[in-house]
């Protein structure tokens, strides 16, 4: 049995996750998990639940919590006998006044985090750099984002995440001193420079990087940051650089010889370049996927493959806000284990709906991958024979955000032995793909899930009977469902009838949680954006429609063109996922989705005078997805 508390917190046990989905039950868990083999008191649990405010059934809601975690977690009392052997020796036991949850002493990483980093400081201070730097690299490893993920913690939990993040700091710089050590300050001076923004008052980062940089023979850089490191310090803080710091920085204006890099061993291969950490640059897991588990089984399966002769792409696709995006990182994060030469990331189209050109995405890549091909200027054609010779002979998974085209593959598409996940705001064709994913609309059953998973059981048996109509308001897609749900965490004292008044049967009128949050109606607008002039006003007539399906005859009057040009026109919206095809008795009908028809009337329209016309195909293009379409748009001819 494994339980992950150094990333999103879950529980694994023969390869099955079984996480609670519902806050509090998280909570309970995670509480007894960081005190493993040691009793949590009663008042403590309830503490942490509901801090300075238990309600007043708060022990028998707790052990309400106690029983669930048994019954999901299928824990007994006391694993002894042939109960310890199904339950690997793992027990929810009722102590007096509180719990204990028995597990193995290696159950948890953050356990074997920090045994890690005791070790990797005995080491530096023996002096044994490289085993001091390899040791703590493991244990930097365990960690795969915030500790506890997406559990909210009350004050105990609070207190935990706080130690836990306090370690990582000491290790990441015990880690970084053994390199320095060994003569790797060139490759530390990225790592460095990214730790020194996020955390400009951290003099211990800043004095790593200045000597970093001095060793590399960028002096006057290595002075220019600490001149950064003391305003940062004067401006936030109010205090002056420490002795420590300016120790430093008067050695480096005296040329100290005493700041001179080790010398290397010759005839030896650099540390770093043979110990360079796989890339990954995937995003974290963002709660359960529900109501795709078929699909995301069908997927993994597809890419799990070995002994393949060409790279294999899954492509993700679907309405914008399904879920796509999040469906692809979950296939991402089951399959990575397949790929050990590491995992990199791209959003191929940027928050305002401009596409990113391939070269520049390219680029990026092989500065994380350390080829010096990913410098900038480099030939396009030179990258991309770089990049394809680097992956010929190794697994690395590449996840692809908001591919627009079929060519923004086929440019990326590393060796044989790697994989794509691509998300599609429309649909492609490429001959990569061995399997397409499409994200529709969710059931009401996994709409109902996901909605207890953030809100918790109780408050839903509240406010039941208007479940129903938050569903139907989102229109089944996750997006603007889980918007609904972290503003309803966000305002506990909110019923779900508030909400949807507040709302008027208009997603747009719930704002998201967190500034800058993602919306549907923006996602709209990307995937409108991508359309040819003729297709957005389209767009803006059909889904402005009367009636909630059109068929060709009826689009064509709306659109006061002939039924083979509105026939082509709405094809373009089934294509790039904003209206959907059914045959109803041998006749085509189209819609729009209520929460998208609501936004599509608040998009800018295209430029006056633009023909509702579309150039017929001629032919497929040379990578065998459907040609650009040739049509007036409100800068021109595209």
């Amino acid at each position: 049995m494994h339980v992950r508390v150094l990333g999103e917190f879950a529980v694994t046990r023969s390869g099955v996750e079984m996480t609670p989905s519902a806050p509090k039950l998280r909570q309970v868990f995670a509480l007894l998990a960081v005190e493993m083999n040691r009793a949590v008191r009663t008042d403590q649990l309830i503490e942490e639940l509901w801090e300075d405010r238990p309600p007043l059934s708060a022990v028998t809601t707790l052990q309400t919590y106690i029983y669930q975690l048994r019954k999901l977690l299928c824990w007994s009392e006391a694993a002894v006998g042939p109960a310890a052997a199904a339950c690997d020796g793992v027990a929810l036991r009722t102590t007096p006044g509180g719990y204990v949850l028995r597990l193995p002493e290696d159950a948890l990483d953050s356990v074997r985090f920090e045994r890690g980093v005791s070790a990797g400081r005995e080491q530096l201070a023996a002096g044994r750099f490289e085993q001091a730097a390899g040791t703590l690299r493991q244990a930097l490893e365990l960690w795969t984002g915030r500790a506890f993920g997406a559990v909210s913690p009350g004050p105990l939990l609070h207190a935990q995440l706080v130690r836990l993040e306090e370690m990582r700091k000491l290790a990441l710089d015990h880690r970084i001193e053994a390199d320095l050590r060994l003569g790797r300050h060139i490759d530390l001076i990225g790592e460095l420079t990214t730790l020194v923004a996020q955390q400009p008052t951290h003099e211990g980062f800043q004095a790593k990087l200045m000597l970093g940089l001095y060793r590399a023979g960028r002096r006057a850089e290595a002075l220019q940051a600490y001149q950064r490191a003391r305003t940062a310090l004067s401006d936030e803080l109010g205090l002056e650089p420490s002795a420590e710091l300016r120790r430093l920085h008067q050695a480096m204006l005296a040329a100290d010889p005493s700041l001179d890099a080790p010398p290397q061993v010759p005839g030896t291969v650099r540390p770093a370049a043979r110990h360079r950490r796989p890339p990954n640059q995937l995003p974290m897991v963002a709660g359960q996927l529900l109501g795709r588990e078929r699909q995301l089984d069908d997927v993994c399966r597809a890419l799990a493959g070995h002994g393949r002769a060409t790279p294999a792409v899954a492509l993700a696709v679907g309405a914008p806000g399904s879920g796509k995006s999040a469906f692809a990182v979950h296939v991402a994060h089951r399959v990575r284990a397949c790929y050990p030469d590491g995992v990199l990331f791209a959003a191929l189209q940027r928050p305002d709906g401009s596409v990113v050109p391939a070269a520049e995405v390219l680029g990026g890549f092989l500065r994380a991958l350390g080829l010096s091909h990913g410098r900038e200027g480099a030939c396009p054609e030179e990258a991309q024979a770089a990049f394809r010779a680097w992956t010929a002979h190794r697994r690395l998974l590449v996840v692809l955000d908001d591919v627009v085209d079929a060519q923004q593959i086929s440019a990326l598409l590393p060796g044989p032995g790697s994989a794509v996940v691509a998300v599609g705001r429309r649909m492609l064709w490429h001959p990569a793909v061995v399997v397409t994913a499409r994200t529709g609309p969710l059931g009401e059953e996994a709409c109902h899930g996901m909605l207890a998973g953030a809100l918790g059981a109780d408050r839903l048996a509240a406010d039941g009977d208007r479940l129903g109509e938050l569903v139907t308001l989102s229109g089944g897609l996750p997006m603007p469902l889980q918007t609904a749900a972290n503003l309803l965490q966000l305002r506990p004292h909110w019923p779900v009838a508030k909400l949807l008044a507040a709302a008027s049967g208009d997603v747009r009128r719930i704002p998201p949680a967190a500034v800058g949050a993602p919306g549907l109606a923006d996602s709209v607008a990307r995937s409108v954006r991508l359309l040819p002039g003729a297709g957005q006003a389209a767009f803006r007539t059909v889904a402005g429609a009367a009636e909630p399906f059109v068929s060709v005859a009826r689009a064509a009057q709306l659109l006061e063109v002939d039924e083979a040009q509105a026939e082509l026109l709405l094809e373009d919206l089934v294509e790039y996922q904003l209206a959907e095809a059914e045959d109803v008795g041998g006749v085509l009908r189209y819609s729009v989705r209520p929460p998208i028809r609501g936004i599509a009337a608040s998009l800018a329209a295209p430029a006056a005078g633009v023909p509702l016309r579309r150039r017929l195909p001629v032919a497929p293009s040379g990578d065998g997805s459907a040609p650009l379409e040739l049509a007036p748009t409100a800068a021109g001819w595209a």
